[in-house]
This record gives C-alpha cells, structure tokens and sequence, in this order.
C-alpha cells in the first residue's frame, strides 16, 4: 500500500502546508472529505486526520457552496489540510472568483474538462490539478493516457448513471479490479461508493494514494456526519491512534 508522503510528492504546496503534512505519523492513503459546507463539520474532518477537505462550487449539488460562504472556511482549513476546489466545466469567470474567494490549494475538475483545459487552468492559476474520470467498465480507461501526466493527479470515481444530475457523489461504486496492472505517471485518488465498511478493502484492492468521500460520510445529501467521517478514517487506519496533522509527537 502507498505511503501517506506518495500522493503529496511533486506537488506546488505552500511551505507551512508541506510541513504539515510531513509532520503526520501516518501511513497509508491519504483521505479526502469533500462536500464540507460547515464549520463543525470541517473541523470534524480535520480533526480526525483528513488530509485533503474538498469544497464543490456545483449549483446542482446539495453540496454547492457560495462564494460568500467559503472564506471562512478556507480560513479554518488553511495550512492544516489541502483545499480542494471542485468545479464542474467551469469558465474562467468561476474559476477566478473561487481562486480569489478561497485560496484553494488544488483545483478538481469533475466534468467533460479536456486535457488541453486542464493545461490552460494550470498555466493561468498555477495550481495542481486534479482530473477525476468516470469509470464503469473497461471502455472508460482508454481516457486515461490523455490525461496521466497532465493533470497533477487523477481521481477514479463511479461514471454516474445515465440522466444524473451530478457527476460525483451519487454513493455508487465500480470495479476496483479495473484498475489491476495500470501504469502511470500521475498519482490517483479513488472515489465512488466508499463508506466505512469497504473503504480499506478497496484501498487495498487498488493501492491508490488517497481515497475520497462525499455521500458516505453523510446522514442525508449533503449533510456530513462527524461520527462518520471519523468511523471512515478508523475504518482504513485501523484502530492505531493519529495525532493530527502538524505534531511532531510519535504515534501512540
């Protein structure tokens, strides 16, 4: 299994983010909570070892949040985990304005976004960015060699179903075995249907670097449960004791 400073490495952070995160004791995958909208429910995550806390600008999604309500968010977040912005084929226009709002520390593009976007936003923002592509059977990794080492990291999810109003967060998973025996360039996260009660088995199916979580963390969409969101990390830690991000104290 991938070590936790294996997602991390090459990537453009802010020094006091880096330190932070090579303060962890941990081993392991990454984790990501994305669709934070709440005080309390960011400081769940953070406080029970989250590495990345994703923030999604998507109207359609009862995640969505407002330019408005973001700053302080970020605030709260900063320096303490990656903030991660996720659109959904965004205009220049939103983009400025989350880039602006939140100070995001990686953009995520969770739409049609070509290769050739992911290098314009890249240039104009000068951000990491990561590429989520939908997978639901072996057809849908013939999109991935255009993407590998254009986009900073990878994100494998579930393809939504046919008609879905989102293109993440739908609770549905695909098979991990799918992924058995790919070689590539850019480092990847999985998503797509991960609770508490699969989410070591698939990071250990697939060895991915980091493992992300929306609905499975949630007691309704959109609404995060902090009793779930630290069960998920007990879950793909096991039960050994973190310290949080930044502590330079050994694990007990």
């Amino acid at each position: 299994m991938s070590t936790l400073p294996d997602f991390f490495d090459g990537l453009a952070l802010p020094a006091p983010l880096r330190a932070a995160l090579g303060g962890s004791m941990r081993t392991g995958p990454a984790v990501k909570i994305c669709g934070l909208s709440t005080p309390g429910t960011l400081e769940a995550a953070l406080s029970a070892g989250a590495e990345l806390v994703g923030f999604v600008f998507f109207p359609k999604s009862p995640r969505n949040l407002t330019l408005e309500a973001v700053p302080p968010l970020a605030a709260q977040a900063s320096n303490r985990a990656v903030k991660v912005a996720l659109s959904v084929n965004a205009g220049d226009d939103l983009l400025d304005a989350i880039v602006d709002q939140m100070q995001p520390d990686m953009l995520q593009f969770h739409g049609t976004e070509s290769p050739e976007r992911v290098l314009a936003a890249k240039a104009r923002y000068g951000l990491p960015i990561m590429k989520a592509l939908g997978i639901s059977g072996a057809e849908d990794l013939a999109a991935i060699p255009a993407f590998d080492g254009v986009a900073d990291r990878l994100l494998f999810d579930a393809k939504p179903p046919k008609g879905a109003d989102l293109p993440g967060g739908n609770g549905l998973a695909f098979d991990w075995d799918l992924l058995a025996g790919l070689t590539l360039k850019s480092p990847f996260m999985l998503s797509g249907g991960l609770d508490a009660s699969n989410v070591a088995e698939a990071a250990s199916r697939t060895r991915a670097g980091a493992v992300d979580v929306s609905s499975g963390v949630e007691s309704a969409p959109g609404l995060k449960d902090p009793a779930q969101i630290e069960a998920f990390i007990t879950a793909l830690r096991g039960h050994q004791r973190m310290e949080p991000l930044g502590s330079t104290r050994a694990t007990r």
